[in-house]
């Protein structure tokens, strides 16, 4: 039977393992290290909790579907999940990425997959001709961001994975801000997904979790011999509250969007606001692109203002909004990329992309549209 994606986030697209006898709704939380074994020979399919457990197991079974993956793996955190990617390469080996990343992403590959012997090229993946150009013979991948953090740049993604496959390099693409409710990147020629569960896939703020999804057989061998030699999957717990968090991703994800187009429009009225950033804004460059590889343009916004004085104004005096740093829950949070989620970006590259210290990025939360502009408002204009 074929289900649609809200009864996918629920349901998955075929019946959960049958682990227990119950009857339970919620599926258990199996919160075990170990598992005893019938006799010699013989196991019930679980041996260890760092190998696998039926809780972690079923939020990866929901994510596979979700992303249109022959396995999900999950991990303890978004980096964690990046890190396990990162063991696919030897020393030597080239990866080209997109320039406008999150700053931890920057972090990790600049201070220790360089210092394990991987080169990185930065750049704009929307130009083309400029990843063509990169290629070396040494090059392994691709690793894109798209919309990106936090300029919501937007990236072809079946272009660039065209290119990747004429060049035999990985295409790898975090989806993190779109979710597999808005966009499915190993449709569109991607070979791994990653996200940062963290965010609005758990959609709550209350904990932490990673996921690598996969189309290829390969690869999902290859990272299920990292994740349980390096011991970095997710806790039942958190596997748990993740697995929670999505049966309403589709909800939360029509109503983040919502919310953010009233607020892009309003920020675009404002006479202290020089520039706003969302993805879905009819004068947005990558509009186009957008409409031909996503169903949706999610809950983020950035937006630059007309003075350092006015962003930190802002960042005082919000009240119903957050200064924090994280994205993708239920309250609306706002950051200051430049000291916060890029701080360890080198400062040339912050300023060639616009990571000024005029630019702030909201994440949009689900509270009523009105109350959230009228905290706007009196942050920015009163």
């Amino acid at each position: 039977m074929s289900y649609e994606l809200d009864t996918v986030c629920i349901h998955g697209k075929g019946k959960r393992k049958d682990v227990e006898n119950t009857g339970s709704i919620s599926f258990p939380i199996y919160q075990t290290a170990a598992y005893a074994h019938p006799e010699v020979g013989r196991s019930t399919g679980y041996d260890y909790t760092r190998l696998q457990n039926p809780t972690r197991e079923e939020v990866e079974r929901i994510m596979a579907d979700l992303e249109h993956g022959v396995d999900a793996l999950a991990f303890s955190t978004g980096m964690a999940a990046i890190n396990a990617l990162m063991e696919l390469f030897s020393p030597g080996d080239h990866i080209i990425s997109t320039d406008d990343l999150y700053g931890g992403t920057i972090r990790q590959f600049n201070f220790i997959n360089e210092k394990n012997g991987l080169t990185f090229t930065y750049l704009d993946t929307s130009d083309l001709e400029a990843i063509e150009a990169a290629i070396g013979e040494n090059t392994k991948a691709i690793y894109i961001e798209t919309p990106t953090n936090p300029m919501m740049q937007v990236t072809d993604i079946q272009a660039v994975s065209e290119i990747a496959k004429k060049h035999s390099c990985l295409l790898f693409v975090d989806n993190t801000f779109l979710t597999p409710y808005y966009q499915n990147p190993l449709d569109l020629g991607a070979d791994v997904v990653i996200h940062s569960a963290t965010k609005y896939l758990e959609g709550h703020n209350d904990t932490l979790g990673g996921f690598l999804i996969t189309n290829q057989d390969s690869i999902a061998e290859r990272l299920r011999f990292v994740i349980k030699t390096t011991g970095a999957g997710l806790a039942p717990f958190d596997s748990w509250l993740i697995l929670r968090g999505i049966k309403t991703l589709s909800v939360r994800m029509e109503k983040h969007q919502q919310n953010a187009f009233l607020i892009a429009d309003w920020l675009e009225k404002q006479d202290k606001v020089k520039g706003v950033y969302y993805a879905g804004l009819p004068g947005h460059k990558g509009l186009a692109i957008s409409k031909k590889q996503s169903r949706g343009y999610g809950g983020m916004i950035s937006f630059h203002v007309d003075s350092k004085e006015t962003a930190e104004k802002i960042l005082k005096n919000v009240k119903l909004i957050y200064f924090a740093e994280s994205l993708g829950g239920t309250e609306s949070l706002i950051t200051y990329p430049l000291t916060q989620t890029h701080a360890e970006v080198p400062e040339e590259i912050r300023k060639a992309k616009g990571i000024d210290e005029t630019l702030l990025r909201m994440s949009v939360g689900i509270e009523n549209p009105e109350d959230i502009i009228a905290d706007l408002d009196q942050a920015i204009n009163k």
